[in-house]
This record gives structure tokens, C-alpha cells and sequence, in this order.
């Protein structure tokens, strides 16, 4: 049955030989596992069986180490093809794989500056010419408010109240939220408005928009992108800069100082609270750092409390 499998999936759906190599050992091992449960065919495999293989896969034996998650969910969707398969051929009777999903993968912890880094940053872009001065308001602004790149490039004048020191953001879904402004990000821009932007607006047809680029339209997602990536090599800064950079650091800050999550989330605009609970990932293993570093116990050395 599983050669069978593997010709249809050879021939009629054209899978690459390194993948159908991969399927071909995932399998074989999949044979290998109901074999030791006294499954001779599919017909008599049940979704346990099929659970038992993944917790195997994850947990590895003598003959095998421990898959990580991406490989294990592999195996798994090569074995869901399979039972799929003998379902569409009539060969069982239901499909006893359907309800057993592939492992997620661990979520990437996302990558956040420390904060003389993101002094470093911010302070980068050149004061005496406008552009710079434009560019040090946008970094300012994207990492006061945590703000995503296009909710910032999407900002109108009116956007920003200097007096309540807010700004509204328009997130996904039109969603908007109200969101406070540090005093330095407030500076920044005040010097943006005063100095630099009428200098843009005059090579333009009016536009409402706070940032603008250098023929007087608003800045694109993509040249804001590059201003941050421009910041960073001129900073000095070797490591990875994304757009969401400022964003992470934002949040990872605001927890370090006792924030509480369910501000970070209102200020984020996440709609659920699960989406904010991976910075708190972040924090933890920087406790686990200080500890580690810090109490003598966790060192292996210094004298225990009488």
C-alpha cells in the first residue's frame, strides 16, 4: 500500500525526489511502529495507533533520536497522506488520520534591541540636513508607540495630538487605537514639523500625510523600511534589524519594566492577549540570564544560607 502511495505521489502528483525520499523513511518507520502493534494493514489501524506514532516521533527511541517538531509534523502529514489516500481508493473505511494534527512548531521569540542599542538607533540619523531629521521622528515614533511600519506611514497630521501627547493608529481591520507618545518621540517630531517637512511638502500636491518623501508623497512602507535599515549600519548595529525590530523592543521594555500584559496588548492592538504572551517568553529568559549570572547557587558556587 505504502509503494502505491508513493507512485501516486511520483507520478500523478509530481513530488520532488527529495521530498518523496523524506515521505519514502517517515513512512517506513510509520510501517515499522503498527508493525510492533500487530497492524498488518490499514484497515485495523485506529487514530490511537496514529497518535502513538507521533508521541514516538517526538519522544525517539533506541534506533531513532527525537524529532523536532517541523520533522515530526513531516512524518505526520506523510502519514495523513496516506490514510487519505486508502480512504479515496476504498481500501478503508474511514480515515482514522484525519483528527491527529502535526506538531506546531515553537514560536520564534521575537528579536528585540536592548536599550542602549536602541539609543544607538534612534540617535543615528544625521540632524542637520531634513531628511535626517524626518528619519530620527520616524524611529522615535515607531519605537514610542510600538507602532507597526504601515499603522506610522499611514499617519496623517491630525494623527498626532502634541497637547495629549497621542497619537491614533489605524491597525488591522481599520481598527484604531489611542496610544500615548513619549517626550522624546513628541521633540522629534515637533522639529520634523517645524524643519523639515514644509521643505517636502512644497514638491507635493498637499497631502495630509505626516511622513513624507523627498517629492512630497507619503513615505512608502518600503522606504521606511530602509530608513531603519540605514539607521542601523550607521549605528553600527550587526544585528538582524526587521520592521518589526522597534516594535518587539517596545513591548520586551515595557515588560521588563512590570508593565502589565494586558496594557502592552491594548498598546500592540493585539486582539487577543495570546499573541502578547510570547514577549513574556522574552522576559523570562532574561530572568533566567540574571539569575544565572547573578545568585551564587546557580552558579555551582558561594557558600548556601545558614
Amino acid at each position: 500500500m505504502v509503494a502505491t502511495y508513493l507512485d501516486h505521489l511520483d507520478v500523478e502528483r509530481g513530488m520532488s525526489p527529495h521530498t518523496l525520499s523524506n515521505y519514502r523513511r517517515d513512512l517506513r518507520r510509520y510501517v515499522e511502529h503498527l508493525a510492533r502493534a500487530d497492524r498488518d494493514d490499514l484497515g485495523g489501524v485506529t487514530e490511537a495507533d496514529v497518535g502513538s506514532f507521533l508521541v514516538a516521533l517526538r519522544r525517539g527511541d533506541d534506533e531513532h533520536p527525537p524529532l523536532a517538531a517541523s520533522s515530526a509534523s513531516r512524518a505526520v502529514v506523510a502519514v495523513r497522506g496516506l490514510h487519505r489516500f486508502a480512504l479515496a481508493e476504498g481500501l478503508v473505511a474511514r480515515d482514522v488520520a484525519a483528527e491527529v494534527h502535526p506538531p506546531q512548531a515553537a514560536k520564534r521569540l521575537p528579536k528585540a534591541l536592548d536599550v542602549t542599542t536602541v539609543e544607538r538607533l534612534l540617535t543615528a540619523p544625521p540632524e542637520d540636513d531634513p531628511r535626517g531629521v524626518r528619519d530620527r521622528a520616524l524611529l522615535e515614533l515607531l519605537y514610542s508607540t510600538g507602532a507597526r511600519i504601515t499603522e506610522v506611514t499611514d499617519l496623517d497630521v491630525d494623527d498626532v495630538d502634541a497637547e495629549q501627547r497621542t497619537v491614533v493608529l489605524t491597525g488591522k481591520g481599520g481598527k484604531q487605537r489611542l496610544v500615548p507618545v513619549g517626550r522624546p518621540a513628541l521633540a522629534a517630531l515637533e522639529a520634523y514639523r517645524v524643519r523639515a517637512r514644509p521643505g517636502f511638502a512644497v514638491r507635493g500636491r498637499g497631502t495630509p500625510a505626516l511622513f513624507l518623501n523627498a517629492r512630497g508623497a507619503r513615505l512608502s512602507r518600503q522606504s521606511a523600511w530602509n530608513v531603519l535599515r540605514e539607521a542601523a549600519e550607521r549605528a553600527g548595529i550587526t544585528q538582524a534589524i526587521s520592521p518589526h525590530t522597534l516594535r518587539h523592543s517596545f513591548a520586551t521594555h515595557l515588560l521588563d519594566g512590570g508593565a502589565d500584559l494586558r496594557v502592552v496588548q491594548e498598546l500592540l492592538g493585539h486582539a487577543s492577549v495570546t499573541t502578547t504572551q510570547i514577549y513574556t517568553l522574552v522576559t523570562v529568559d532574561t530572568l533566567r540570564e540574571v539569575f544565572a549570572t547573578s545568585h551564587p547557587r546557580a552558579r555551582g558556587t558561594g557558600t548556601p544560607g545558614r
